[in-house]
This record gives C-alpha cells, sequence and structure tokens, in this order.
C-alpha cells in the first residue's frame, strides 16, 4: 500500500467522486431505497415482503394453525338490538375456543387454534379479547385503509400485523385456518365468508368447518336455498357450514364438521392446499 503512494503524483491521482454521483437514486442500495420498493414493477416483491413477514413471525411465535373469527367493525359492545349479544357472544366463544383447542402455549411453546380476526373492532375486537382474558395469544390480520384503522386493544403485540394488499391479508388468514366462526357483519364480513366457502367448494382448501352465528340474521340476507333452485351451486354445497346462536353452539357445530382435521395430516379426507 505504501509502494502504491509513494508512486503516486498529483496527475495520477483517481479523481474525487461529485456530489451528483454519490445523491444519484441510481447510486443508494436496493434495499434501503424506498422509491425504488413502492415502485410499480416492485408491486411483486411487495407482495413476497408482506407474505415472508407475517410467515416468519408466526412461525417464532409457534403458532401451528388458528381458528378465524370475522364479523361487523360497526357492533359496538353496548350496541342497539341485538349487537350487544353478538359482541358478548363473540368475547366468550373467544374465551372457550382458546381454552378448548390448544391456544394456550404448551411445553414446547407451540399453540393450535389461535384466535385469528381481521384486527378492527366490533366482532373481531370481542373475539381477541375473549382470547386476551384467558391469556392465550390472539392474532389481529389488519389492512391500511383511506380511512386509517388501528388494531384493537385485545392482540399480542407480537402477532398484530398489518397489511397493504387485501389478497396477502385474506391468504394469511385462510393458510392456517382450522375453523371459520362469521359473525353478522356487512361487506367486508360477506367478502371474507364467501372466499373461504368458495375454497371449500372447489376443494382448494382443507377440511375447514364453518359456522355462521345467528341463524336468523344470515337467513335474513342470504338465501341459499335459491342459489340451489336456480341451480348455481348444488344441494351438498349447503353442508360446508352450520348456524348457531350461542358461542357454545358455535363451538359444538365447529367439532361436528371435524373441527383440527384441516391441518391434521394423518386424517383420512385431508384435502392437499393449493393456497
Amino acid at each position: 500500500m505504501r509502494l502504491m503512494l509513494a508512486h503516486m503524483t498529483e496527475k495520477n491521482l483517481p479523481p474525487i467522486q461529485s456530489l451528483d454521483q454519490i445523491n444519484s437514486p441510481t447510486y443508494r442500495l436496493a434495499a434501503l431505497d424506498q422509491d425504488f420498493l413502492l415502485s410499480e414493477d416492485m408491486r411483486g416483491v411487495r407482495f413476497l415482503l408482506e407474505y415472508s413477514k407475517a410467515e416468519l413471525a408466526l412461525k417464532r411465535a409457534g403458532v401451528l394453525s388458528t381458528l378465524v373469527v370475522f364479523g361487523g367493525a360497526r357492533v359496538r359492545e353496548n350496541g342497539p338490538g341485538k349487537e350487544a349479544h353478538w359482541y358478548a357472544e363473540a368475547r366468550k366463544f373467544g374465551r372457550l375456543a382458546s381454552e378448548r383447542g390448544g391456544a394456550l402455549h404448551g411445553p414446547d411453546k407451540q399453540c393450535k387454534n389461535v384466535i385469528a380476526t381481521g384486527g378492527g373492532p366490533g366482532c373481531m375486537e370481542a373475539a381477541n379479547r375473549g382470547a386476551i382474558e384467558v391469556g392465550a395469544p390472539s392474532i389481529g390480520f389488519n389492512i391500511t385503509l383511506p380511512h386509517e384503522q388501528f388494531p384493537n386493544a385485545y392482540t399480542t403485540p407480537a402477532l398484530t400485523f398489518n397489511f397493504h394488499y387485501f389478497a396477502m391479508r385474506k391468504m394469511h388468514l385462510a393458510m392456517r385456518a382450522n375453523g371459520l366462526v362469521v359473525f353478522p357483519g356487512g361487506f367486508g364480513t360477506l367478502d371474507e365468508l364467501f372466499e373461504i366457502l368458495t375454497l371449500r367448494q372447489t376443494r382448494k382448501a382443507p377440511l375447514v368447518p364453518i359456522v355462521l352465528f345467528d341463524e336468523a340474521y344470515w337467513r335474513s340476507i342470504i338465501n341459499f336455498d335459491k342459489l340451489v333452485e336456480h341451480r348455481t351451486i348444488d344441494a351438498a354445497d349447503l353442508t360446508l357450514f352450520r348456524y348457531a346462536d350461542t358461542a357454545e353452539a358455535a363451538w359444538e357445530a365447529l367439532v361436528e364438521q371435524g373441527f383440527g382435521r384441516a391441518h391434521d395430516e394423518s386424517a383420512p379426507d385431508v384435502v392437499q392446499k393449493d393456497i
């Protein structure tokens, strides 16, 4: 090195880099270049990042499977009509399902059938709340919205996620689900319900029991029998879900439909997941 410096003169010294070079966007490290990562061309990379970040966190937490609860974000604990009942039963379900389903950490620090919701208020909050109250982990898969959604207060901090893409959020809601309980809700709830129903109907997902809470509500807003009458679905498709009117009945309906077999490779009728 000293020999190199000794032979250098003012004429052959390397040129000093200009600030224009160093400040150029092309000079930034790709992994630290926010403009590059948020560009349209990098959408596929962002999909991968959203998948991997949640996937690795769930693995670190020892979450083997989930029990997904959907329901209206506008439902309030002391709301009018049946809202208070829906909230109370969702909260009760979160408690009993966490106690009975294996969500409480065992000696190996792994847990099964952890309550997972969209992370928002209403019925989602109630289910997360019930899980936390018995000392179980509680997952919230939040989504960024024009009017910012903040996580409810009852999701485990290390299991509180935030997604930009609905598609990746749906994937994480579906891929570990051992069961689905759907409380009354609006467009978002219907969207998630029909997502799982379609995966079950087309056998793109394994045996995931589905329970619709409050039979009167669901029968009043959707006439499933008319779909059969018009031959848009088969009569057998109506066996993909059941109704329940209490938290206890919802749990029993899950068990009767084979709850827990979706991620049990020893079960004889397991359908290989393709999600």
